[in-house]
């Protein structure tokens, strides 16, 4: 179970038969989680189908890859499983890390996404000092005593900005909440 996510670590679980596991044997389907509630249920009953256990029905997540540093418990929903999926799916790395911020509340990553993110910049710093530069007219002679590493860090304790870091130089801007 990583941390991590890269580019070619997509969402996925690992979906077990009880039946066979309580009969000490390991069987089981690594399945796309990004596809929907319904087409992961579908996959489960076909690994249950398929099952050396006779009418196998009971089944248990038992690993997950590719949602970052979100946890993926044995009994979620599919719902959920295949909603955190879509986003990680949709705004990789960061989708994952914003997830994780929001303690693991896809609707409140959703909502920070589309009304709170002000882009990509190499550092904090350098969005404070666009903005400020954006709205206002600094003289030249004033320039060199701008103290642009401090500005940010008092609007990121303020609880203006928070800051999401996926890569060197990828610093990921969004307003408070």
């Amino acid at each position: 179970m990583g941390d991590t996510l890269t580019k070619t670590d997509q969402p996925r679980i690992y979906v077990a038969c009880l039946a066979a596991y309580n009969n000490g044997i390991l069987h089981g389907a690594w399945i796309e989680a990004d596809r929907g509630a319904w087409q992961l249920w579908g996959d489960t009953q076909a690994m249950l189908a398929a099952s050396p256990i006779a009418d196998a029905e009971e089944w248990a997540i038992h690993d997950f890859e590719g949602f970052g540093r979100n946890r993926i418990h044995e009994s979620d929903s599919f719902e959920r499983i295949a909603g955190l999926a879509a986003f990680i799916a949709e705004h990789g790395a960061l989708g994952a890390a914003l997830i994780d911020h929001c303690d693991g509340d896809l609707e409140r990553a959703r909502e920070v996404m589309e009304d709170g993110y002000l882009g990509c910049h190499a550092s904090l710093a350098d969005y404070v000092q666009e903005l400020t530069e954006d709205a206002n007219v600094v003289p030249e002679q004033l320039r060199y005593y701008i103290n642009w590493q401090a500005m940010a860090r008092d609007a990121e304790l303020n609880g203006d900005l928070f800051t999401i870091e996926t890569a060197w130089n990828a610093v990921h801007v969004f307003a408070g909440h």
